[in-house]
């Protein structure tokens, strides 16, 4: 699934690690969602969408997964 969180993260001059403590991961987990990694579970993405203060959808791609 594609994801629109690094680039809304980088646009607000924040680290993995701050974005992970202000949602309540860990740093991992943000660097795993931003890779294509991990599709975070359906709480963490509206906490992720209601910290960047946006609708889920338009945070993530769910018809853009990545085939690597």
């Amino acid at each position: 699934m594609n994801n629109d969180v690094r680039a809304r993260r980088e646009d607000r001059n924040m680290s993995q690690a701050g974005l992970a403590e202000a949602v309540g991961v860990t740093r991992q987990t943000i660097n795993s969602i931003e890779r294509g990694r991990y599709d975070p579970s359906l709480e963490l993405a509206f906490a992720l969408a209601d910290f960047f203060d946006c609708r889920i959808e338009a945070l993530f791609d769910p018809d853009g997964d990545d085939a690597r």
